[in-house]
């Protein structure tokens, strides 16, 4: 088994220009295959977390390695593969989705690392194959209804081949039936998920293990179920599980 870590964060800290600290010393790890939720209040650092996994936002202090390469925002070959390693599935596909049809927007990531051809098509076909969405690829993606908009971002994702694939509240502006074949489609996924929401009951289905980020730290590290029982604990950080949902 490998025993190098997807994701390792080590004492992770960054301010913004303004002066506002918005991470204070972030310690994680996520092993491969893991599905782990990550929660918090707004305000709680997540989003600025997440930017430090492919080089977005370039680490001031402390360390993030994924699959055991040093994420390094000056080195531009190494952000390249970094970028390929780490798949962001924003709140708003329509912020992914830019192209013509289907897929094509599915094949920009593999076409500009240099696939052509029959490989091209095969790691389009394969990806647009996991969401469910093979038979819409030459479909304009604003034809598609939201919640088929969403998973063909997720597909956008999966062709680069990611080692994480990171969710940013995937469940949002879904209707239940949307919701529920997204589940299902990252229940199937052989990857690492880190998944970014609100959303607890979501994150109970999908997730076996969830950390809380509040004041710029990891306060909590729990397997979610045990965590979800602690009502008084969620509480403490503005979260809070739907009236009468038991964990």
């Amino acid at each position: 088994m490998n025993s190098i870590p997807s994701l390792r964060i080590n004492n992770l800290a960054y301010a913004y220009p303004d002066g506002h600290q918005a991470l204070f010393g972030v310690n994680l790890e996520v092993k491969k295959g893991e599905k782990v939720a990550l929660l918090g209040p707004n305000g709680a650092g997540k989003t600025t977390l997440v930017l430090h996994l492919n080089g977005i936002i370039a680490t001031q202090h402390g360390s993030v390695s994924v699959g055991g390469t040093v994420v390094d925002a000056r080195n531009k070959e190494s952000l390249r593969h970094i970028r390929e390693r780490v798949g962001i599935v924003f709140q708003d596909p329509d912020d992914q989705l830019f192209m013509p049809t289907v897929a094509e927007d599915v094949s920009f990531g593999p076409y500009n690392s240099g696939l052509r051809g029959a490989e091209l098509e095969r790691v389009t076909t394969d990806a647009l194959s996991k969401v469910g969405m093979l038979e819409f690829r030459d479909r304009p993606p604003h034809h598609l209804s939201f919640g088929q908009r969403r998973r063909v971002a997720v597909a956008t994702v999966l062709a680069m081949n990611p080692e994480i694939l990171v969710l940013d509240e995937p469940s949002s502006n879904l209707d239940p039936a949307s919701r529920r074949e997204l589940a299902e489609i990252l229940r199937s996924l052989d990857v690492t998920i880190l998944m970014v929401t609100h959303d607890l009951p979501y994150a109970l289905e999908l997730c076996e293990r969830s950390v809380i980020l509040s004041g710029g730290v990891i306060a909590e590290d729990q397997p979610t179920a045990e965590l979800f029982r602690k009502t008084e604990l969620l509480a403490t950080h503005r979260l809070e599980l739907p009236f009468g949902f038991k964990a």
